[in-house]
This record gives C-alpha cells, sequence and structure tokens, in this order.
C-alpha cells in the first residue's frame, strides 16, 4: 500500500446531544486515508461511514474550509485547530497523523461557548462583544483622495494585523481563563490605530471590555497560550493597546 495512505486510525470523538444532555466520547475506526486528505475532509469521508452504517453522524461546524470564517472550530489531541501551526482546522492535513495514530477531537472548552451539539459550540458571544463595540462615524459623502487622510505605513500595517482576527475563539478557548482579551484587543486595536476609529474609541473600548464581562469570559494572565495558538498569530502587544484604551476612557470619564 502507498506510504502517502494511513492504513487505520483510532477517532476519540465528543458526542453531546445539546447543551442541556451529558457527553461522552465515542470510538470510531477509520481506514485508507490519504495524507492529501484534510481534516475536514476526514471527518466527511467518516460521517459517510456512519451513513452506509446507518449510525447518527457527528455535526461540525465549516463554512469557507479556506480558513476564512473561522467556523472550523476543533481541540484535536489537546491543540486548538490541531498539531500544525498557523493553520484553522479546515487548513490542517492528515499528512500530520501517523499511520495507527488515536486522535481525540473536541469542541472549544469555554463557559462562554456552550455546546451545540457534538462538535459545534455557540459562538455568539463574540458577536455580542463586536455588537457592543457599535459602529464607525464615516461621511457618506463622494468618495475621497486615498490619501486625504495621511496614515503612517507602520500604523496601517499594525491595524492590519489585528484586523486578520478571524474570530475562531482558539484564544478563549485555550486560555486557562477562558479569557477574550486577545479578540476584544485585536478588534478594538485595529480601529484604535486609524484616525477613523478616533471618535468612538472610549466608548467602544469600556461597551466592549463590560459585554466580555458581561458574557462570563475570564480575566487575562499573561500566560501567551492565545497568541501560540492563534491561527493568524495576533500578537498580544494588542492587548496592551486595549489596556491603554481603557484606562484612558476611564480617565476622560
Amino acid at each position: 500500500m502507498s506510504e502517502n495512505i494511513l492504513k487505520e486510525l483510532t477517532l476519540k470523538i465528543w458526542r453531546q446531544k445539546d447543551a442541556k444532555s451529558k457527553g461522552r466520547f465515542e470510538t470510531y475506526k477509520i481506514h485508507n486515508i490519504s495524507t492529501d486528505t484534510s481534516f475536514l475532509e476526514m471527518l466527511d469521508i467518516l460521517n459517510e461511514q456512519l451513513v452506509v452504517e446507518s449510525k447518527e453522524t457527528i455535526a461540525f461546524d465549516h463554512d469557507c474550509r479556506e480558513g476564512i470564517c473561522g467556523m472550523c472550530s476543533l481541540f484535536i489531541n489537546g491543540r486548538a485547530h490541531g498539531p500544525d501551526d498557523e493553520v484553522t482546522t479546515c487548513q490542517l492535513h492528515m499528512r500530520r497523523f501517523k499511520d495507527g495514530e488515536t486522535i481525540t477531537i473536541e469542541p472549544w472548552r469555554s463557559g462562554a461557548f456552550p455546546v451545540v451539539k457534538d462538535l459545534i459550540v455557540d459562538r455568539k458571544a463574540f458577536e455580542k462583544i463586536l455588537q457592543a463595540g457599535g459602529y464607525v462615524s464615516v461621511n457618506t459623502g463622494g468618495v475621497p483622495d486615498a490619501n486625504s487622510i495621511p496614515i503612517a505605513n507602520d500604523k496601517a500595517e499594525e491595524a492590519m494585523d489585528a484586523a486578520a482576527c478571524i474570530g475562531c475563539g482558539a484564544c478563549a478557548a485555550t486560555c486557562k481563563n477562558s479569557s477574550a482579551m486577545l479578540f476584544v484587543a485585536a478588534k478594538v486595536s485595529q480601529l484604535a490605530l486609524l484616525p477613523q476609529g478616533k471618535i468612538e474609541a472610549a466608548r467602544r473600548a469600556k461597551a466592549m471590555v463590560a459585554k466580555m464581562d458581561e458574557l462570563g469570559f475570564g480575566n487575562c494572565t499573561n500566560t501567551g497560550a492565545c497568541e501560540s495558538e492563534c491561527p493568524k498569530q495576533i500578537s498580544i502587544s494588542h492587548i496592551a493597546r486595549l489596556n491603554r484604551e481603557f484606562l484612558k476612557a476611564k480617565l476622560q470619564d
């Protein structure tokens, strides 16, 4: 058999009917998986196998499968998005696993992300934080010239780095405190660095931090786990900027 085929894998997958039901691990065997197969494609193959066996398929989240939407939120062998670095689960391929390996697959573990079913969690908490941040005031008149608002290149680049956050939730799921500070910091930072975000800056920082606390996310203790598991490598330096924006807003009060 080709060296590019994993002859057998043992999958320990978390099964849970809904948020109120007690969950459990169930074990499945899957055979002859190409190392070029993506992790989600492997789960698709397993579900096809379960359909043939007249068993209930495994529910898991996905959409774009291009590392953009952040929906493929899985804990794989104890790591958010699996053993590869700077990738989402949909970008993970089976070449990262060995023939005969046992793979443990779980949903995000965070009180603010309750399980919907099996491997799917409810991440509306992040959407509520974004809604609390509100909109940016803009002049809806004619389109301005590109250089009408001078922005230093380093500031623009840093703002773009923060805007790369896809809100997958790996930071909160990885953090021992279930803190959402990296997510909130990225969303605040991308606007705090640009003149367009200055008008509502104080209100935005206070509102998003307050909503984060209200939804039950924990406090940041600077372990750096969020940065290490972030698929977009958002820097924890943005958390420092969030703290400055928040303190500045409180002083203005």
